[in-house]
């Protein structure tokens, strides 16, 4: 495989919320198309375009349209703060009907997990199938898990965040530019400090390569998403995980650092159709080295379904 990543086949942004002025949600798209559309939800920290270049093949070549969002407050989306995770699905809402698309599959990495759930729960009627990589469990309600990172660390900090989120945002922005010429090193760095799996998959040249692609296109102008990733994840996320009725495919490492795998575990036991692969021996981002079959098995539940209504 090369070390270049696929560029994206088309970049924008559509108008959002209920006016349509004021705020916008950036994307990316990849693989055909004219192929089955599957919105891919990037993690906390990430933006549109941390999508494996193994995926971006996969799409092209199985007619796949493989579509990245930038949440509120990364790339080219205007900054907003949710007030619980499923209000983010009114937002993919209108950009999936500004893309002409219907019937939809969405797959979430980490952070992008709740409002993979939320999108899923909000719009039983347009998404098929719904897949997480090391998804972040609830930490409200009675779905409620503690510990991890967004137990121990992230609820804690959230009501500071709240209220001088936009300030770190400032400050972050310009420090991403200022580390630019030094990025590269930096990844690796923090590969080298990371569990063994996280280190096998970072230090692949493709995989350098999209998260530093990512990392540039997706800071150079705002910083505030994670920050509002992790206020809105220590709320209660307005809905219940009993609530996403779709089939769910949810893949984790079993020595997962940031978010444990008995989190995986205890969201799929609560997922009325939920099947939990387990990645043997992988930290965090061992589902970003899974990008083939993870697309494959979304495949199967997207055809699955097609035949079903047929």
């Amino acid at each position: 495989m090369s070390n270049d990543i696929s560029r994206p086949k088309l970049e924008g942004n559509v108008a959002v919320g209920p006016d349509r002025a004021g705020r916008r949600l950036g994307f990316a798209e990849f693989g055909d198309p004219q192929g089955t559309p599957l919105f891919w939800l990037h993690g906390t920290p990430g933006a549109r375009r941390q999508i494996p270049q193994e995926a971006r093949l996969y799409a092209e070549h199985n007619g796949i349209r493989l579509i990245g969002i930038d949440r509120p407050g990364i790339g080219s989306s205007t900054p907003y703060a949710y007030g619980r995770v499923i209000d983010f699905a009114d937002d993919l809402r209108v950009l999936a009907d500004a893309l002409g698309i219907d019937k939809m599959m969405v797959i979430g990495l980490s952070g992008g997990g709740p409002y993979t759930l939320g999108v899923a729960a909000a719009m039983p009627d347009r998404v098929v199938a719904a897949g997480v990589l090391g998804g972040v469990a609830p930490t409200k309600g009675p779905d409620a898990i503690g510990g991890g990172v967004m137990g121990t660390v992230g609820v804690p900090a959230a009501p500071v965040l709240a209220r001088v989120g936009g300030t770190l945002s400032m400050v972050a922005t310009p420090l991403i530019r200022l580390v630019k010429p030094i990025a590269t090193p930096i990844i690796g760095l923090y590969g080298a400090l990371s569990p063994e799996g996280d280190r096998r998959l970072l230090a692949r040249p493709e995989f350098r390569a999209m998260f530093l692609d990512d990392l540039l296109n997706g800071s150079r102008k705002q910083l505030a998403a994670p920050f509002a990733d992790v206020v809105v994840f220590a709320r209660d996320w307005g809905f219940r995980l009993a609530d996403v009725t779709q089939p769910v495919r949810w893949w984790h490492g079993d020595a997962d650092h940031i978010v444990p795998f008995a989190h995986g575990r205890h969201v799929v036991s609560r997922l009325p159709d939920a099947e939990l692969y387990t990645l043997s021996g992988e930290s965090h981002l061992g589902g970003l080295g899974e990008a083939e079959a993870i697309l494959t098995a979304m495949t199967k539940l997207w055809d699955a379904s097609t035949t079903s209504d047929a």
